[in-house]
C-alpha cells in the first residue's frame, strides 16, 4: 500500500517484528532521529549507496547532527 505524503516522494510501508521496532526505538532515543522510519531509511540509504561501514557513517552523522544542535556547525 503506497501512501503519498508529498508531491515529489512516495512512501510505502514495510513490516518488521514488533520486538525489533521497540529495540530500534530505544536505540534512536536521544539521537535526533524523528522516527523509526527515518532511522531505517537512513541506514538503508547508506547500505545501498555506499556499501561501506554503516556504523561509522551513522556515528559520524550523529556527531555532526549533535554539533549542529549545539551550534558548533
Amino acid at each position: 500500500m503506497k501512501v503519498k505524503r508529498s508531491k515529489k516522494i512516495d512512501f510505502t510501508s514495510i513490516s518488521i517484528p514488533s520486538t525489533l521496532f521497540r529495540k530500534v526505538e530505544k536505540h534512536i532515543d536521544g539521537t535526533g532521529f524523528p522516527s523509526v522510519s527515518g532511522y531505517v531509511a537512513f541506514i538503508l540509504r547508506n547500505i545501498l549507496s555506499e556499501g561501506g561501514n554503516t556504523k561509522a557513517d551513522y556515528e559520524t552523522e550523529m556527531v555532526k547532527k549533535r554539533l549542529k544542535e549545539l551550534g558548533y556547525m
